[in-house]
């Protein structure tokens, strides 16, 4: 009787787990997903124009919006998330247990993050790199300009050698500030010890923001590194990957499209293939990714474009004021692309 239960225990264990080998990829965390009937989106703290929050605790920023996109793509609802503040420390160990989601957070896209530490990055969603924040007093408005002046920089280890590069390339003179270990290169700039702090661009203007007098110092437009960031997901969950991955590209496909969240609704009878494909009208709509035929329209008019996206909260229209210099469209000079919905 003993030995009778046992196989059958075994039996039913062995079911159990050839239906879950059976089951697609994309059901290990999209599944997840809808029975939490949430996203948990890690997040970082207090990067303006990226990941904040306001008085009210209500997040803001361009990362914070990736993370609705999806949940607008995944549960049709964009307000269906929660957001998990993490840190440079703990956010990579967060996402592997399991704890989140999705990682919305300024990572450079690397090999070693890409390989060796079982994560996938599913896209560009701000090309970031090295540049320069000057006083307006210094009277310049290119880094060709930054001829002997002193230089501090956020991150030494990293931007010492492009700082050279540039430098000598266009036969330019310059001295790099040593700041004592436990210094901040912000504030040794604002104290004016250094005519340029040179960092990351996506640094350098949240950084401005926080200083006494912001309309006193400017960003050069000047990129002299590239650094992709992007979201970041667990390996083995190649359905999941993709969810991601194209409701990126639907933000960047519809912006080339001319598409936004305010007269997506009056396209609804376009002849245009690749509109009716977004929205959902036309082609394999939601079937290839385990989602509703809608999914890139609720994208559209709930999230908005990637153009949308980039304006209330880096553009002209945010705090930042930032021009989009490597992140506008493939045709207006820009690198942002994405591939047809076909």
């Amino acid at each position: 009787m003993v030995h009778m239960t046992r196989n059958i225990s075994l039996t039913i264990v062995s079911v159990v787990l050839s239906l879950v080998l059976s089951l697609p990829v994309s059901a290990i965390t999209l599944e997840k997903v809808k029975e939490k009937d949430h996203l948990l989106c890690g997040v970082s703290t207090e990067l303006t124009g990226f990941s904040r929050t306001d008085e009210q605790g209500n997040w803001h920023g361009l990362n914070v919006d990736i993370c609705r996109a999806v949940a607008a793509a995944v549960l049709g609802d964009a307000s269906k998330v929660k957001f998990v503040s993490l840190t440079d420390k703990n956010r990579m160990a967060t996402l592997q247990s399991g704890d989140v989601d999705l990682l919305s957070m300024n990572i450079p896209w690397s090999l070693s993050y890409d390989s060796l530490i079982g994560l996938n990055f599913t896209g560009v969603t701000f090309y970031d790199g090295q540049g320069f924040m000057v006083p307006v007093k210094l009277g310049v408005t290119s880094g060709l300009e930054l001829q002997r002046v002193n230089v501090c920089l956020e991150y030494k280890k990293i931007g010492a050698a492009n700082l050279g590069d540039y430098f000598k390339a266009n036969g330019l003179a310059y001295k790099l500030v040593e700041l004592d270990e436990a210094a901040y290169p912000i504030q040794a700039f604002e104290a004016g010890k250094c005519d340029v702090l040179s960092g990351d661009i996506s640094s350098l203007y949240a950084r401005k923001m926080d200083l006494a007098e912001p309309n006193d110092y400017k960003v050069l437009p000047e990129i002299i590194s590239i650094k992709p960031l992007g979201p970041v997901v667990r390996q083995g969950d190649a359905g999941w990957f993709n969810i991601v991955k194209w409701t990126l590209f639907t933000l960047v496909i519809a912006e080339d499209s001319g598409i936004t969240s305010e007269n997506i609704d009056s396209l609804k009878d376009s002849e245009n293939l690749e509109v009716r494909r977004l929205l959902g009208l036309e082609g394999i709509k939601g079937k290839g990714l385990g989602l509703a035929d809608d999914w890139a329209y609720q994208v559209i008019k709930q999230v908005g474009n990637y153009g949308e996206l980039f304006e209330h909260n880096l553009g002209q229209s945010s705090e930042l004021k930032m021009d989009r210099n490597l992140n506008e469209l493939w045709n207006r000079g820009g690198l942002h692309f994405g591939p047809s919905f076909q």
